[in-house]
């Protein structure tokens, strides 16, 4: 072992010699790996930052799963009420991993000013209400106070408030029509704070205010709601928690998942784990290709000394590993220098936001980044892993090379 280290160090040094005919080869090898891990972090990080990104602004508008009557025929506006005397509300207690429940209800209105008119859909909410979304979402003024008395404090989306030139306390006339044909209803609502969430389908339709305000335009009763959102722990388990969520609610209730109700977006959001595998799968190929590369320049570069070795007595194995044990030192080398540059590139673009994106197209403002240990150490450990295995096959060239021929080879 200690001569295979030995070996391994000279090998090492001398490559780090301009004269040496393996040099460029080498770097070349080095490079690609780095390269191709910068790759594998980027689209791990863009790809899984986007989906998280969009599932979550749709969760904060919709929930993961929506419980309502089976008369809304999964319409956006509340048509029949819920009363909110439920087994599950306000804790869902029979499903396991259940984060949240809350009511809500959503009302057609027409902002009208004295330049522009709006339709907008008014989505009422309660003292239940989760807000941890839309603190990120903020870019104005304050978040609406539901907690006491009834108010008109309204929290409206930047889109809606350049079209229609409005600020931060300015008073919004909204018509709600009513179903007799007779003189709309007017409130008079005032923003308190501005939002925007980036998902344009969203921005340009949701004004929230006070459910209080559509129970009262609809004549519901006090624990009349439109329907419920419920939030899951763990959004990889959203399927099997919306058939549970199905299964322990009552049989006049239907469910719907965000999956299924923005089914496209989804599926969309799912050719994201193709084009990652597609993508770490080529990186990892062309750093093995070009390790190969290396790795029998560095053979033959050494034919002499490996006939030295065989009639001294080495085992064929014991040379293949001087020569792995090497490649192996180029590839944590290409690994190092393609974590340093692929983080550095991610966090820049984390805290920074240097590469926009159209909103119109991916839902966000800029590219997204989500970093976790779980898929650095996988790209780590996996090229190293995967490119020491297709080293195998190439060394064993070593085992074909004759002593006597190669100790006379110049």
């Amino acid at each position: 072992m200690n001569l295979e280290f030995f070996v391994v160090k000279r090998l090492i040094s001398a490559k780090k010699h301009k004269s040496s005919i393996s040099a460029p080869i080498i770097k070349i090898a080095i490079a690609a790996i780095a390269i191709g891990v910068v790759m594998m972090l980027v689209s791990f990080a863009t790809g899984l930052g986007l989906q998280q990104k969009i599932r979550d602004k749709i969760a904060a508008f919709n929930g993961h799963i929506s419980i309502s009557s089976y008369d809304n025929n999964s319409s956006q506006v509340s048509l029949r009420p819920v009363t909110k005397d439920q087994d599950f509300y306000p804790e869902f207690t029979k499903v396991e991993g259940i984060e949240h429940v809350q009511a809500v209800a959503t009302k057609v209105g027409i902002i009208r000013t004295a330049s522009d008119f709006e339709g907008v859909i008014v989505k009422g909410l309660g003292t239940d209400y989760n807000w941890g979304y839309f603190k990120d979402f903020l870019v104005r003024g304050r978040l609406p106070d539901f907690n006491n008395k009834l108010n008109d404090e309204v929290l409206i989306s930047e889109y809606l408030a350049n079209r229609l030139q409005l600020e931060v306390g300015d008073k919004v006339p909204t018509y709600f029509l009513r179903e007799n044909n007779d003189r709309p209803l007017l409130r008079a609502f005032v923003i308190t704070g501005i939002y925007d969430s980036g998902f344009r389908e969203f921005d340009e339709l949701y004004m929230l205010a006070d459910i209080r305000h559509i129970q009262r335009l609809n004549k519901w009763e006090k624990d009349e709601v439109g329907s419920f959102e419920v939030f899951v722990d763990d959004f990889d388990e959203l399927d099997s928690k919306g058939q549970e969520v199905y299964e322990n609610t009552g049989s006049f209730l239907d469910t719907q998942t965000i999956k299924q109700k923005y089914y496209s977006i989804f599926e969309w959001l799912s050719l994201f784990d193709f084009n990652i595998a597609l993508i770490i799968g080529i990186m990892i190929l062309v750093a093995g290709i070009n390790m190969i590369t290396a790795l029998l320049v560095l053979i033959l570069e050494r034919t002499q000394m490996i006939g030295i070795f065989k009639a001294l007595g080495s085992t064929d194995w014991s040379i293949r590993k001087i020569f792995l044990y090497n490649a192996g030192y180029l590839i944590l080398l290409g690994l190092f220098w393609g974590n340093l540059i692929g983080l550095g590139i991610l966090l820049v673009q984390k805290y920074f936001k240097l590469f926009p994106l159209d909103p119109r197209t991916y839902y966000v403002t800029e590219v997204p980044v989500y970093i976790s240990w779980d898929y650095i150490l996988a790209v780590n450990f996996g090229t190293l892993i995967l490119c020491m295995l297709m080293l195998l096959i190439p060394s064993v060239i070593i085992s074909r090379i004759s002593p006597v021929k190669a100790i006379k080879f110049e």
